[in-house]
């Protein structure tokens, strides 16, 4: 039984997992909500399932990329019951959550592109096949028309999140597919919060840190040259 906490975007929701099946879950884009909503949701969900804090598991927390603030209400929270509860703090890359949470709709697809939002025509973006395997890691990227190159010339390519409406003005290629949605979601990490318990694959609940979109340091812009 674990409680998925997700802040990294605008996007606030928390989500109960049981054995990675999603029994209770709720969800608000209400701008600047997270510190207000956070806690009830989680309050929420265990009600709406009929179990007390007392009966978690586990606590998995969105790992980022993405906002300095969204992130440390989650984490904040996500320490807090992991340590009040002497339970693992688990945490799920952001970019992979996304990549889970749409891959269902898009079967066919040679990869999976999330993308958050930086600024101007940056982005923080990420590249799986539809199995979740990573092939590339989360990197900054300033998307022009040559960006992806290499995967879009492979098969069809799903952009999506935040950051995918920059990559629509751009990119012109048969293979490119603009997916609506794919924003991060609680009800997404829960299956992939649940292997990582399986594994054992916990966080230092006192020394763990999320990832910050931090100031922009990428100069180049190919696909190629961050590989």
């Amino acid at each position: 039984m674990i409680i998925n906490i997700e802040t990294a975007t605008a996007v606030c929701s928390a989500a109960l997992g049981r054995d990675g099946e999603v029994i209770a879950f709720r969800e608000t884009t209400e701008p600047n909500s997270h510190s207000l909503m956070l806690g009830t949701f989680i309050k929420e969900v265990l009600e709406e399932a009929g179990i007390t804090s007392a009966e978690l598991d586990a606590v998995a927390v969105s790992s980022g990329p993405g906002s300095y603030t969204g992130l440390r209400i989650g984490v904040s929270m996500a320490k807090g019951l992991a340590y009040s509860l002497n339970i693992p703090l688990i945490a799920v890359p952001t970019l992979k959550a996304m990549a889970n949470g749409i891959r269902q709709d898009y079967g066919d697809a040679r990869f999976l592109i999330p993308m958050i939002d930086a600024r101007r025509m940056e982005v923080y973006a990420a590249v799986f096949l539809a199995t979740l395997d990573e092939v590339e890691a989360v990197k900054p990227v300033v998307v022009d028309g040559d960006s992806f190159g290499d995967y879009l010339q492979e098969g069809k390519t799903v952009f999506f999140g935040d950051g995918a409406a920059k990559c629509k003005t751009v990119i012109h290629s048969e293979n490119a597919v603009f997916a609506v949605g794919g924003f991060p979601s609680a009800r997404s990490m829960a299956p992939l919060s649940n292997e990582m318990f399986l594994h054992n694959n916990f966080e230092d609940t006192a020394y763990f840190e999320p990832f910050y979109l931090k100031e922009f340091q990428a100069k180049i812009s190919k696909i190629k040259g961050l590989r």
